[in-house]
């Protein structure tokens, strides 16, 4: 398991750049590139080695993040984040993405409930409006039309049964790949 940004010292340095709110003059292009920068150092020391032994990745946010946050939300030009995900992943791409979903208000909630309880202030997109939230889950839907890779979960519910949902959802995946 990983996340992103993240999932090794450098891409961590690179998310304390990105999620600290002292940073809300840091420009679109420049969020872009320090999100290209901390996935390539992340695909080239956690994931591909990973995937060279055999084992299955599960990752908090990939590429599509960056589509849906960079692309829907912040207005960069698609092409641009394609060819830069496309470079930073040195051309992988997730097997089965599961979207937990959730009205936009209540998941501003959660992630401010969650970031109260982190020592680390990690919330400068938890600052951005409403409108900038929506035009991000906006994002995320619009790939589940163009990727059939997708798996839309309600993540309404405690955390046990949101877990559950995915379990029923990620298990049979797993098996079927001969993984689990």
């Amino acid at each position: 398991t990983t996340r992103e940004p993240g999932g090794c010292c450098i891409a961590d340095a690179i998310r304390a750049v990105l999620l600290n709110p002292e940073h809300k003059s840091m420009s679109p292009r420049t969020e872009l590139l320090l999100y290209a920068a901390a996935r390539a150092q992340h695909v080239e020391e956690v994931v591909r080695p990973a995937l060279a032994a055999g084992k299955v990745v599960l990752c908090d946010r990939f590429s599509d993040a960056t589509i849906a946050y960079q692309g829907e939300a912040r207005g960069l030009d698609r092409r641009l984040i394609d060819t830069l995900n496309s470079v930073a992943a040195e051309g992988l791409a997730p097997d089965l993405t599961v979207l937990l979903d959730i009205p936009v208000e209540e998941g501003l909630r959660r992630a401010l409930e969650r970031n109260d309880q982190d020592e680390m202030r990690e919330d400068r997109f938890e600052q951005e409006s409403l409108r900038f939230h929506q035009r991000v889950r906006e994002g995320y839907l619009k790939r589940v039309a163009d990727e059939n890779r997708f798996f839309v979960l309600d993540a309404a519910g405690t955390p046990s049964e949101v877990s559950s949902r995915i379990d029923r959802i990620v298990d049979p995946f797993l098996e079927a790949k001969g993984t689990s």
